[in-house]
């Protein structure tokens, strides 16, 4: 053999190597792509639990660690993807513990479960435990199976509020802060020691209103009346012999005895295959038999607003920061192949100045393209802030448990100079300027400072009124009237003209179709902004700070706020006594009450 021919030969075989190599890659790649092989007559298994996050956090913690994290948007497109394969003959539920105290994003779940039934094909809840938001869940449910050594916690709602005036007194702290409106009681936390009218007014609506919504929802989904839901709720909890004799559920059983009971609603006797949830996730669209075509954005701003880039804060959790949300609007708004933009808000507001920023971001995207609609859909919380950035929308969408409103503004400080004296340490004062120690952490303002702080903060409070009226075509004084700092359910919001429309994120979906000329019957495709980033770019942003928005300390005020008593709230009045680096120093706060932690 030639040299010549040697050469040809190596060449030859290293491009056949090559080109099978690059085969087997295709063929890896497409069969990801397609996702797991799903067998006919198979079960779907979720398991919603934990805070049901829209989307999972890309941040380096969530890069790593959330990967099998559930998601609300998984599960609801898990259920929407069902419904339409005829390989998935039914779903069983497993609610584990919900983290939040919320009940908005549950109340967008269980609408899919109800979605899902209008297929024909059966949902099965089975409970290991049933506090009241996992009972709720279920209750949707065609059949409630309960674990036989478990129980129905199930009483009502109640909320616990915390008061650290007398802590701050005892340490010679002085909680020196102004506010607008009777209602906007996020500092209360630390300057009151137990409710004002206003406040308890507040907190005994809101929680009438989600107790109604719970009776109501368990009424309908256990085919009772209100009258004996609210009976069995004041005769609660239930131990399981007692929760299957009043028809709290169907039956107690192990997870092991559902494949009958499943069987019997589905395809027939015998066991039929499961599949997991983290599992179907991955199959794709087309293969369930959805054909999308038109593209919609769903843009989400989750977390407390703050200026400077978006970041995920160990206390708060994730931001959003103005920046990185402008650039995300400029970047969405020139994508010329979306037909509709879905604002996805789970906010309780935060700075006053990121927030307008925002809110005129979104105007000028909503005004330079008339055609495209802009929608905006309320999960959990939508509140002050949050409530401020989604008026731009042409109709805002909130669940009946959503939590929003809340116009109204806040600021101020904790004097420590008392505190101070009391360990011994003595602090001392050189400005220039008559007020250029309004910002001291040591002394309260003076009668002069209260007033300039005040001048500021109603300005601030005049124009979030003028552009609620404009947004919702009305007057800034009937504005005014369902405003001064009062937080609404969705319901309650949409009674008083705050919210247009009842429902979640599909809901929102279908009316950005509808204003945008897409047939009802269409799919689309979903695109999320901010798109999610990479593990590189997450560990990129957390070495070198890139995405990690600018700011001073905030003021101890900054961080007030009045909360349930839970685990996660331990860990917010903890955050309360702590300068957390959020906002800029002084800055007065569109936050919605028992929020920042």
């Amino acid at each position: 053999m030639s040299l010549r021919r040697g050469v040809i030969l190596v060449l030859t075989l290293i491009g056949l190597t090559v080109l099978l190599a690059v085969a087997s890659l295709l063929v890896l790649y497409m069969a990801a792509a397609r996702g797991p092989s799903i067998p006919d007559g198979a079960v779907l298994v979720l398991r919603p639990g934990g805070g049901l996050p829209d989307v999972r956090p890309d941040d380096l913690v969530g890069q790593v660690l959330g990967r099998e994290q559930t998601t609300l948007r998984g599960l609801v497109e898990s259920l929407r993807k069902a419904a339409r394969d005829p390989r998935i003959e039914a779903v069983i539920l497993r609610p584990s513990s919900f983290d939040a105290p919320f009940w908005g994003k549950l109340q967008e779940l269980r609408g899919a479960i109800a979605d899902f039934r209008r297929s024909g094909k059966p949902v099965i809840a089975h409970l290991e435990y049933g506090g009241d938001r996992e009972y709720y869940l279920a209750s949707a449910a065609d059949r409630v199976f309960l674990l036989p050594t478990s129980a129905i916690d199930l009483t009502g709602i109640a909320s616990y509020e915390v008061f650290l005036r007398g802590t701050l007194d005892k340490l010679g702290a002085y909680p020196d802060f102004l506010q607008i409106g009777p209602y906007k009681t996020a500092a209360n936390q630390l300057t009151q020691r137990g409710f004002t009218e206003a406040h308890r007014e507040m907190s005994e609506a809101l929680n009438r209103d989600l107790y109604e919504q719970l009776v109501l929802g368990i009424a309908e989904g256990r085919r009772k009346t209100p009258g004996e839901v609210r009976t069995l709720l004041d005769d609660g909890p239930f131990v399981s012999e007692a929760a299957a004799r009043t028809g709290l559920v169907d039956g107690l059983a192990y997870f092991d005895q559902l494949d009958d009971l499943v069987a019997d609603l589905a395809a027939g006797p015998g066991a039929l295959p499961l599949v997991e949830g983290a599992d179907y996730e991955r199959v794709s669209a087309r293969s369930a038999g959805l054909r999308p075509q038109s593209r919609i954005a769903v843009l989400h701003a989750s977390g407390v607003i703050t200026s400077g880039g978006s970041t995920y804060d160990a206390v708060n959790g994730p931001t959003v920061g103005s920046d990185t949300f402008v650039e995300q609007v400029r970047r969405l708004r020139d994508d010329e192949s979306i037909e509709a933009i879905v604002l996805r808000v789970d906010s309780p507001g935060g700075s006053s100045i990121a927030s307008d920023v925002i809110w005129r971001e979104l105007t000028i995207t909503r005004d330079g393209n008339p055609s495209r609609p802009l929608v905006a859909s309320m999960a959990d919380v939508a509140a002050s802030g949050g409530y401020y950035i989604a008026m731009p929308a042409h109709v805002i969408v909130a669940e009946p448990g959503t939590l929003t409103g809340s116009i109204g503004i806040y600021g101020g400080k904790v004097a420590i100079g008392g505190a101070m004296e009391k360990i011994g340490v003595t602090t001392e004062t050189i400005a220039s300027g008559r007020n250029a120690a309004i910002g001291s952490p040591f002394e309260p303002f003076s009668p002069e400072q209260r007033e300039r702080l005040m001048v500021y903060m109603t300005s601030f409070y005049d124009s979030f009124v003028e552009k609620a009226a404009q947004s919702r075509r009305t007057t800034a004084e009937r504005i005014d009237a369902v405003a001064q700092g009062r937080v609404w359910t969705g319901r309650q919001a949409q009674q008083r003209g705050l919210v247009d429309v009842l429902g979640g994120l599909d809901a929102a979906v279908a009316i950005a179709k509808e204003r945008a000329g897409i047939p009802a019957d269409e799919d689309v495709e979903l695109v999320m902004y901010p798109p999610r980033r990479s593990l590189y770019e997450a560990i990129a942003a957390a070495v070198g700070g890139a995405s990690w928005g600018p700011g001073a300390a905030v003021d101890l005020a900054g961080t007030a706020s009045a909360l349930p008593l839970t685990a996660d709230d331990l860990r917010r009045v903890t955050g309360a006594l702590a300068p957390v680096r959020l906002f800029r120093r002084g800055e007065p706060l569109a936050l919605m009450p028992g929020w920042v932690r």
